[in-house]
């Protein structure tokens, strides 16, 4: 199999170096391209550098797009006439539409193969929660071959497109959200105590950490570690009473707010691909 990467920016760069790390590709199965020619030096003994975008499409079984949504557009016609009629087109913008991909590959981008991937920060070590759908023109071998791929960083999970935006959130941006909840809760603790504030974080992380692989070991719910630590008038419990008293209401607008945000986004590649 083939694999090209169209873009060398922090997605493109990250799906290379963990294709050649992996040792599953010769340097003749990866094809890489960017505007940027000497970004790419780094890699050329790993994978094949191409002169042109239409390079690595005409090369590739599967073709990565890592692009922003005002540079999609330009680059898919540009390569549409190169793309091979059963090679699978991946966007890793989730902005874009399938019906908008598909009109950038117009006229032949009618039964087009396209598939959308959501990676997470945590691919760098191996552990993404990657989400990924699908076009009505993908076949299941398709899939396999795809899923095959993005399991060399992670899990693979399948939603529908237009659930992409929700699951975005729950597992691409929870990263950010976790480190800023858990900063918060840090930055409180050290008021309390002389325990010095790396201390105080690695403590905070290993238990967090601990919890939730504790939870998928044992399959368990929030709400059951809630009352296995939370015993009837301890200490804990007076925590977590503070907590479901005063954080739903930040969660609820925390995705009120995310997902403002990313439908204004949704129009901004609209109009960027028109």
């Amino acid at each position: 199999m083939h694999i090209g990467i169209i873009g060398y920016g922090s997605m493109g760069k990250m799906l290379l170096i963990k294709f050649i790390e992996s040792e599953h590709f010769k340097k003749d199965e990866l094809f890489v391209s960017s505007r940027s020619k000497e970004k790419l030096q780094e890699v050329e003994d790993k994978a094949t550098v191409c002169d042109s975008n239409a390079e690595v499409a005409a090369s590739s079984d599967i073709v990565f797009i890592c692009l922003r949504p005002m540079d999609i557009k330009n680059v898919l016609e540009e390569i549409r006439a190169s793309l091979k009629p059963k090679t699978l087109l991946v966007s890793l913008n989730g902005s874009v539409s399938f019906t908008l991909l598909g009109n950038a590959l117009s006229p032949e981008g009618e039964g087009r193969k396209i598939a959308k991937v959501i990676p997470s920060v945590t691919a760098e070590i191996n552990r993404s929660q990657t989400l990924v759908c699908y076009n009505e023109y993908v076949e299941e071998k398709d899939k396999e071959a795809l899923k095959e791929l993005l399991c060399l960083i992670g899990n693979v999970i399948e939603l529908p497109e237009n659930e992409i935006g929700m699951g975005s959130e729950l597992v691409s941006c929870m990263p950010g959200f976790i480190a800023s909840i858990f900063d918060c809760v840090c930055a409180a603790a050290k008021e309390h105590t002389s325990i010095p504030k790396e201390d105080v974080v690695r403590m905070v992380l290993q238990t967090m950490i601990a919890t939730g692989e504790l939870m998928i070991q044992d399959d368990m719910t929030f709400e059951e570690v809630v009352t296995r630590v939370a015993t009837p008038g301890g200490i804990t419990e007076e925590g977590t009473k503070v907590v479901y008293a005063q954080f739903p209401k930040t969660a609820q607008e925390l995705f009120e707010k995310t997902l403002e945000k990313r439908k204004a986004t949704f129009q901004k590649a609209e109009e960027a691909m028109k």
